[in-house]
């Protein structure tokens, strides 16, 4: 079987995770990588078992020609300009979140890739996750009947370090409730089925990164917030972030109601050394149903996000083979962002955001 070929953009803590989870998988492969920096190249390439291409900028990597997938996992702010030199291959293109750090530009990017020839699939993991996956799946079986309400809630570290402390001030990553939040919009949207249409938050930053200064300037990032999000259909939603919570057994909880019953599931911390979570089905009749389900540790060990990441390369790969729409499509990406920018500015301007504010 032939290998498909990745070319990584963006040689950091997530291309890392990607190559890991792309080496368990016998019908693909890491053939190249670009970067500026030295030191996030090299620390890709120790962990890669075979020879690798390696450039400074994307554009070398597009004028050598070696690759069939662009996996851009580069800082935020880089996406819009790096895609518009990708788009221009044709190649299948699997793009980290955010989509880009705001609106405006993914919809450049949307109106740029109309009829797109090949696979553009923006990454979201969580959806991949194995207990969250199996609770989409139960929702949308109708299991709790008709959803009413759904609550997201992460519990976790402060971000990482990453390279000039980009990811430090809201200009570069589109801020806390885009760079990282996007992931849970994605979630709503995909388990609620409608369409978003008002959204209101409160969040501040009030623990992390307050005594940090890079070039005479104060990171400017939320560490907590809740946001409450209305859909088209009459559900709702609320995240609740706190990014200071790092002894934190479960990582991400999620509680959905129907009119029939209730389900739950939760994600255990990267660090908790667990490889298992519950999915409890609780229905107003007093049925109750508890699966457990487990993670191979092989797969975890590849990445931070509960294997979500290698099971999110399989759906890709297998829409690349089969000429099939992508799971999480450029426009799922660019409604994720919106729902994020439009929970930064409610907390900026403390009032309700209507979508159709964000995107115009």
């Amino acid at each position: 079987m032939k290998k498909i070929k990745y070319g990584i953009i963006g040689a950091g803590t997530m291309a890392r995770e990607h190559i890991l989870n792309i080496s368990l998988i016998d019908n693909a492969e890491v053939v190249a990588l670009a970067d500026p920096h030295e030191v996030s190249l090299n620390q890709c390439k120790e962990i890669l078992k075979t020879k690798v291409f390696c450039f400074k900028n994307h554009l070398e990597m597009i004028e050598k020609n070696i690759v069939d997938v662009y996996l851009i996992s580069s800082p935020n702010f880089t996406h819009i300009e790096i895609l518009k030199d990708v788009i221009k291959t044709k190649k299948h293109i699997l793009i980290e979140k955010p989509l880009c750090t705001n609106t405006k530009d993914c919809l450049e990017i949307k109106k740029l890739t109309k009829d797109y020839p090949s696979v553009f699939w923006t990454a979201m993991e969580y959806r991949y996750m194995p207990p969250v996956s199996k609770f989409i799946n139960e929702i949308h079986n109708n299991k709790i009947g008709n959803l009413k309400t759904l609550t997201i809630r992460e519990h976790r570290f402060p971000f990482l370090k990453k390279v000039n402390d980009w990811n430090r001030f809201e200009e570069n990553t589109g801020g806390t409730l885009v760079e990282k939040c996007c992931h849970f919009f994605d979630l709503m949207r995909l388990i609620i089925q409608s369409k978003p249409l008002s959204v209101y938050a409160s969040g501040g930053q009030d623990v992390n990164h307050l005594d940090e200064v890079y070039n005479e300037k104060k990171p400017d990032i939320i560490d907590n917030a809740y946001v409450i999000v209305n859909f088209e259909n009459g559900a709702r939603s609320l995240l609740e972030l706190c990014m200071f919570a790092e002894n934190s057994d479960m990582q991400e909880e999620l509680v959905a109601t129907g009119n029939k019953g209730k389900i739950e599931t939760s994600v255990p911390s990267n660090d908790s050394g667990k490889t298992s979570s519950n999915i409890r089905i609780g229905m107003r009749d007093g049925k109750t149903h508890i699966e457990n389900i487990e993670v191979d540790k092989k797969i975890l060990e590849a990445g931070h996000h509960h294997g979500s990441t290698y099971y999110e390369h399989l759906a890709f790969l297998k829409a690349i083979e089969s000429n099939s729409d992508p799971e999480v499509s450029l426009q799922d990406g660019l409604i994720a962002v919106a729902m994020g920018e439009a929970a930064e500015k409610s907390i900026k301007q403390g009032r309700l955001i209507n979508l159709e504010e964000i995107i115009n």
